[in-house]
């Protein structure tokens, strides 16, 4: 049996995609952001790091969530090619979601609306990053339907929650991006996307509101300061 700890992350969401591609039954469990949770010593036998999402399959722990998609594809012998040069390129932008978009996306997101005034340098320098990232996925898929090439695969599903979510938060223009948005659309089409959305959303409007309503030592706490 499969359980997802998760909250409405868009590293969990990319995992609650990939369940719902691959059709696996599974449970979830909705872990709260702040508060000890993540800090306790339960938490932590699951994963070191502190951090969701984690999945738990027959037992046995599974944390970062390109390390999750790798085995489920593994798993059901989806969306990732059993060998050759169209699997090199799914870890190749695999790697390139989990090094680059993920971080960047979030380092633009945290100075523009968390950090406190006076970081102008640190906003506009992660802000031209991710619409660096946003230029580097237009050009790619410019030339070829999805990230890694002919097929859609858990490269497309990792970046999806990513540069779909986020355009508007950190002032893309898709217009001039139109590779990207006609990719954007095609996966918000997919059926198992749409059984999915409502509920993504909803985990992500649930964390936002936690977060307004937090004390100061938790926010202090869960960002580090």
């Amino acid at each position: 049996m499969l359980k997802l700890y998760g909250c409405g992350s868009p590293n969990v969401f990319k995992i609650q995609l990939m369940l719902a591609e691959t059709g696996l039954d599974h449970e979830f469990e909705a872990v709260p952001l702040l508060g000890e949770t993540l800090h306790s010593e339960a938490f932590r036998a699951l994963n070191p790091n502190g951090r969701l999402p984690v999945l738990v399959d027959d037992g046995v722990p599974i944390f970062e969530s390109g390390a999750i998609l790798l085995h489920l594809a593994e798993k059901t012998g989806q969306f990732l090619p059993a060998a050759g040069n169209s699997r090199d390129q799914v870890f190749q932008w695999l790697m390139w979601q989990m090094a680059g978009v993920g971080p960047m996306f979030g380092q633009a997101l945290h100075f523009r609306y968390i950090a406190p005034a006076g970081n102008d340098y640190a906003s506009a320098r992660y802000s031209r990053e991710a619409a660096r990232l946003y230029d580097v996925a237009e050009r790619r898929l410019a030339d070829v339907p999805w990230l890694a090439g002919e097929s859609y695969s858990i490269a497309d599903i990792a970046t999806f929650p990513w540069l779909g979510r986020y355009a508007k938060t950190l002032e893309i223009d898709l217009a001039e991006r139109p590779a990207v948005r006609d990719w954007i659309a095609r996966i918000e089409a997919r059926p198992a996307c749409q059984r999915i959305s409502a509920a993504a959303k909803g985990l992500f409007r649930a964390d936002i509101a936690a977060q307004s309503a937090a004390s100061v030592e938790q926010l202090d706490r869960f960002f580090g300061r």
